[in-house]
């Protein structure tokens, strides 16, 4: 890590030795604030990323832990709330977790969220996710993610379509 860190990135590491995640942090300057810039950047598959998405569900802030290749279906999570659930504004995820959208890490909040995992997550061994800032990824294994979360591991997702492919019509 560079000299000079980020108050995210300091607040994440303390986070994460506080929960006793070895927390190998990678700073990619190219940025990582999307699943696809993650995954080229980090050299691994979409469904690695770990995406750390709030919705607001009532008023209340949530976390959905999602896979990279995957999407929030909304109408299923708020079935798994108890309430509708619409996309939080990125002042809200700020205010809720501390950190700006595309840094934003899957523990280590200014406040507690409840957080519910999406399932397809677990199919690898280890994930890749944000550590406080867009720079910052790190890894753990998928398994790891309910004890330091207390999160909930749910089905809450629909697969993304994959990326257009350019045409090479002549």
């Amino acid at each position: 890590m560079p000299s000079a860190k980020s108050s995210a990135a300091e607040r994440f590491e303390q986070a994460a030795a506080a929960l006793g995640v070895d927390a190998d942090i990678k700073r990619f300057p190219e940025g990582t604030r999307t699943a696809a810039d993650a995954a080229a950047a980090v050299g691994c598959d979409l469904g690695q990323i770990v995406k750390s998405l709030v919705f607001e569900c009532d008023g209340e802030p949530v976390l959905a832990l999602t896979s990279g290749a995957e999407r929030v279906d909304t109408s299923a999570l708020g079935r798994l709330i108890g309430g509708i659930v619409t996309k939080a504004s990125a002042d809200t995820v700020k205010t809720a977790t501390g950190y700006s959208i595309g840094g934003t890490p899957p523990f280590g909040h200014s406040n507690p969220l409840r957080t519910f995992i999406d399932a397809s997550l677990l199919r690898y061994d280890i994930v890749w996710a944000a550590a406080g800032t867009p720079e910052l990824v790190f890894a753990l294994p998928s398994s790891d993610l309910a004890r330091i979360t207390s999160g909930a591991v749910a089905e809450f997702t629909i697969q993304q379509p994959p990326a257009p492919q350019p045409s090479h019509d002549g």
